[in-house]
């Protein structure tokens, strides 16, 4: 069997690989953990700028109550001003990054009070989203929420 330098080549590069991919896999957990928070506090201070520049143009927006919405619907009813979020808090958050896609899972725990008539109501879901590296951002590409 013969073999030449390009053969050879190949494992090597992938050897030297595995040792790096765990340091850009950390700092993408890292940039992922910031864009998921900043994305709780957008919706907290019900900030339509950070909201679209943290969503991808083809957000699909899936709501426990089965509604779906897409980006501009999603960021005009977080936006509408019909609620006010008095708590919102992303609890036991569990993100793992697979290349350019990152899964996040966390639990929900939020109240909200209806401005029209003062009424208070509880949220408490388990949320799944899906992000995505655009460039150098992370952005919101899906989510989906299931009531407990």
């Amino acid at each position: 069997m013969n073999i030449d330098r390009r053969q050879l080549a190949l494992p090597v590069l992938a050897i030297g690989l595995l040792g790096v991919v765990p340091v850009f896999a950390a700092a993408d957990e890292d940039a992922v953990a910031k864009s998921v928070e900043a994305f709780r506090a957008a919706q907290f201070a019900a900030d339509a700028k950070a909201l679209d520049a943290l969503c991808a143009a083809e957000l699909s927006y899936s709501h426990s109550d089965a509604r779906v919405e897409d980006k501009a619907t999603f960021i005009a009813n977080a936006t509408d001003g019909k609620s006010k979020i008095l708590s919102l808090a992303y609890k036991d958050p569990k993100i793992s990054v697979v290349g350019i896609a990152a899964i996040v899972r966390f639990h929900w725990m939020g109240e909200a009070e209806a401005v029209a008539d003062g009424k208070k109501t509880t949220t408490n879901l388990h949320i799944l989203m899906n992000w995505q590296k655009q460039g150098a951002d992370w952005k919101l590409l899906s989510r989906a929420s299931t009531k407990l």
